[in-house]
């Protein structure tokens, strides 16, 4: 019977090859690659996605993200979800332009499950941080015009039972972070907070706490990150990953943690104590 036949799938998916996903796209249709695309000629303006933080806790690692999109001196978007699962046990969260950046995760998620059917097992954890590195390369062309995606990267190492944290650059280097770190336009203010509020061994709630303070203190200074909206009921997105593996705090859990914050910031904007 011929590949064209009904009912039978084409030669390419029937031939053996490697477990990356990207690698046979690539292959057999590279067009729909995000960094196969043909490099638009002068900048472009988009919507970028702005600060997200991640801080690891006793036994897991937590990653949050602002809902704010902006584009110049625009809100493009006021409730756009930069944090997302990438498999069971790790995360990623989005800074840059918010098109790519969505389009990169998605095909990131699909690269890690192929992987998991192909192999019958889980990637590593640094297996999976470099895997993201290699896509991350493949947009430099697009880098180059503006176009740029940093994402974050982390997860529970099922190895050593202890959350780790991975960072970019737009060419594709990768780095592992210790304790705490942030990226987007908000990450300097966001980093400081952190620095003074981050504990080795503080429990799940308090890694919430000290990460909705860090967001609260990057949008005070930074335009493009958006604060807790609590009119419209917009808070930041905060996920959780551990041995029981990767989950969203509810709205109520993340609008307790809001409300803490902004009581005791209330009288003391600078947040001293």
């Amino acid at each position: 019977m011929s590949a064209g036949a009904p009912g039978r799938l084409p030669d390419a998916f029937r031939a053996g090859g490697s477990s990356s996903f990207t690698d046979f796209l690539g292959s057999h249709a590279p067009d729909l690659l995000p960094a196969r695309r043909t490099v638009p000629s002068r900048p472009v303006e988009a919507p970028h996605g702005t600060t997200i933080v991640t801080l690891t806790y006793a036994g897991g690692l937590l990653m949050a993200g602002d809902r704010r999109a902006t584009m110049g001196n625009i809100i493009a978007n006021r409730d756009m979800e930069k944090v997302f699962a990438a498999d069971e046990f790790s995360v990623v969260g989005i800074a840059g332009t918010a098109g790519l950046a969505i389009e990169l995760v998605k095909l990131f998620q699909v690269e890690l499950e192929h992987y998991e059917k192909i192999e019958g097992t889980l990637m590593s954890l640094e297996g999976k941080a470099n895997r993201l590195a290699t896509m991350i390369r493949g947009n430099l062309g697009m880098a180059m015009q503006g176009l740029a995606v940093v994402p974050i990267f982390g997860g529970f190492d099922l190895d050593t039972a202890l959350g780790r944290i991975f960072s970019y650059d737009v060419t594709g280097g990768c780095y592992e972070e210790h304790d705490h770190h942030s990226v987007g336009s908000g990450s300097l203010f966001a980093r400081g907070s952190m620095k003074k509020r981050w504990r080795p061994g503080m429990s799940a709630d308090d890694a919430v706490a000290v990460a909705i303070e860090a967001l609260y203190d990057a949008a005070d200074d930074d335009s493009a990150t958006g604060g807790p909206d609590t009119t419209r009921r917009i808070y930041p997105t905060v996920a959780l990953v551990d041995a029981e593996g990767a989950r969203f705090v509810d709205e109520p859990g993340v609008q307790a943690a809001v409300d803490a914050v902004i009581a005791a910031r209330t009288g003391n904007p600078g947040g001293a104590r």
